[in-house]
Order: C-alpha cells, then sequence, then structure tokens
C-alpha cells in the first residue's frame, strides 16, 4: 500500500462520466489519489489525463492492470464490457469499481462476484446517488414512523438524448436502452428503502428502430411482499427528470433530485404529513467523493462494505425481470 495511505486508483478509458463526474470525485475525497489512465490510444489517455493532472498514461488496459502501484481500477466502459474487465481487473488483484449496471445479466454478475471474492478484493457497483448521507435521513423518517406505513414508491428518471448520434446507449449489443441505464437506479432506491427484494416485474417499454431497437422509454412496476407496488419510468426520449416519492398512510417524502445532486438546495428533500410540509436541508456534498471514501474505507480499514457485490447481483436479476417483461409484455415472477 501507497505510504500516504490512500487508495492509487487506475482508470479505464475516458468515458465522460468517468472524466466530468467520477474521477474529480476520487480527487476530491479524502482517502484516495488518481495515479493512471488508459485508453484504446496513447493521445486519447494523455488528452484526458492532461485535463485532470493525472501522471501516467497508458494505451492499453492490460498495461495499466500490470501496474503494482495501482491498488484500485474503475470501469466506466460501455455496458457489454464491465464483464471481462471486471474478470481481468480481479485477476490482476484490483480492487474493482464498476459503472452501473455491472453486467449485462445476473448470471455475469454472479461470475464476476466470485471472482472478485476469489482473489480477495472489493467489487462495488458506482451507485453514486446512495453514498450521499441524505438518504440515511430519509430512511430515518421513514424508519420513525412520521409517514405511517410505507404504501408506495413512484421513482422517475428520464432524459433527452434520442438525437446523439452513435452514442453506446442505442447499441443493442452493448446493453444500450434505458432500463440499463437509468432504470437501473429506480430498482435499487425501492430496494434500499424497503429493505426487500421484488417478488415481480411488469413493464412497458417502447423500442425505436431508429436506436438499434433499444428501450428509448420504460415504464414499469415492481411488487414487493406487503401488497407494495413501486412504479418507474426511465427514458431517454422525454423531458429530464429525476424524483423519487414515497407515500405513506399519513404523509409522503418527495426528493426532487433524487439520483443528480448538484450539491446545492436542490439536493434538499421534503416531508408533508397533513397540511404541514417542511423541508428536510441537506449537507452540500460530493457524491462521487462519498461513493470513493466508502469504497476506500472497506479496502483500507476493512470496514464492511454496505453494498456489497452480492447486492449488485440482486439488481441485477430485478433488471434481468425488467428486460423479460418489457421483451414479451407480460408480468414477470422473481
Amino acid at each position: 500500500m501507497h505510504p500516504s495511505n490512500k487508495l492509487r486508483w487506475g482508470i479505464l478509458g475516458s468515458a465522460n462520466i468517468a472524466v466530468r463526474s467520477v474521477i474529480p470525485g476520487l480527487q476530491q475525497s479524502e482517502l484516495n489519489e488518481v495515479t493512471a489512465l488508459a485508453s484504446r490510444t496513447l493521445e486519447k489517455a494523455e488528452q484526458a489525463a492532461a485535463g485532470l493532472g493525472i501522471a501516467k498514461t497508458y494505451d492499453s488496459y492490460e498495461q495499466l492492470l500490470a501496474d503494482d502501484e495501482i491498488d484500485a481500477v474503475y470501469i466506466p466502459l460501455p455496458n457489454h464490457l464491465h464483464y471481462e474487465w471486471t474478470l481481468r481487473a480481479a485477476e490482476a488483484g484490483k480492487h474493482i469499481l464498476c459503472e452501473k449496471p455491472l453486467a449485462l445479466n445476473a448470471a455475469q454478475a454472479e461470475e464476476m462476484a466470485a471472482a472478485a471474492s476469489k482473489a480477495g478484493v472489493h467489487l462495488a457497483e458506482a451507485f453514486m446517488y446512495r453514498h450521499h448521507p441524505r438518504y440515511d435521513q430519509i430512511r430515518d423518517v421513514i424508519a420513525s414512523g412520521e409517514i405511517g406505513d410505507v404504501r408506495g414508491i413512484h421513482s422517475t428518471f428520464t432524459f433527452n438524448n434520442s438525437a446523439a448520434d452513435g452514442n453506446v446507449r442505442f447499441r443493442k449489443d452493448w446493453g444500450g436502452g434505458s432500463l440499463y441505464d437509468i432504470g437501473c437506479y429506480s430498482i435499487s432506491a425501492a430496494r434500499m428503502l424497503l429493505g426487500k427484494e421484488p417478488t415481480a416485474a411488469t413493464v412497458i417499454a417502447m423500442f425505436s428502430p431508429q436506436h438499434d431497437g433499444v428501450d428509448m422509454m420504460a415504464s414499469g412496476l415492481l411488487e414487493f411482499d406487503g401488497e407494495i407496488g413501486v412504479t418507474f419510468d426511465s427514458g431517454m426520449w422525454a423531458a429530464f427528470r429525476n424524483t423519487l416519492e414515497v407515500l405513506g398512510t399519513q404523509g409522503t417524502i418527495e426528493v426532487p433530485s433524487a439520483y443528480v445532486s448538484p450539491g446545492d438546495e436542490r439536493s434538499n428533500f421534503f416531508v408533508t404529513v397533513g397540511d404541514q410540509r417542511r423541508e428536510v436541508q441537506v449537507a452540500p456534498l460530493n457524491q462521487y467523493a462519498a461513493q470513493a471514501d466508502a469504497f476506500a474505507r472497506t479496502v483500507l480499514n476493512g470496514e464492511k462494505p454496505v453494498y456489497d457485490a452480492e447486492d449488485a447481483v440482486r439488481n441485477m436479476r430485478v433488471l434481468d425481470a425488467c428486460l423479460k417483461s418489457a421483451g414479451q409484455r407480460r408480468r414477470v415472477t422473481l
């Protein structure tokens, strides 16, 4: 381990999410540093690294994995490459933060979790939003009974990038589509807030011929024990929203910016009981940095991860059921 007692990271690829969000988050965190970046061409790697002050560059992912001075890797590659490079990183003895969705299906995710376990490395899925302390606050409100018994959850995550030419999200064989890209957030949030797994999924999706047949919009219903229904929609051809509402017998919790956290008052949430509506202040925070430090505490201090690789496998099982339901236009039991 590095003498500075910081986790040393290598980044596989220069995807937008890495350059704009995850790398700055790692750099702002307390327990991490980014030491190297690899891309398919050295020019691309050097360009990305220069803008972010990263010292080392590689023109192949293999070279980066062979570097002994790297403890952990972040994988922001297109969805169909998560499986292969997670397995390779585990084999190289690197801890792994893999972009969501972890894999293309639960079977791949199980193999990835098993490979990480065998190699003795930490594998985590990059759902940054749930590392924001506001979700602990939301769970506290639910647990306190203030809004009564939970009767339902409604979650949205939509945006419109339908005109983007050559976007990886529009490649069916690469794991494109809105369910893989953003529907997975609503699934993970419902499971996290209810603390259990759904028993069935029903999804209707708009598969777009001009986008290689991927789902550009999907609306779903997840059934949980206790007759709780979670409704959600995910879209890449719709106006932007990312909201979460928890409905209780006595009140509601509304999160206007549920997954994207601007780091200001827009990250606050609202609790309404009767005619009393209060705004819950949320400390400004970079949730990518929070995710990075949670990861580092597991690796450096041996802290039990709040979300382990098994959680990612369970999320993939629900995503599998949603994709199957949308494709076959029927209710799928889990």
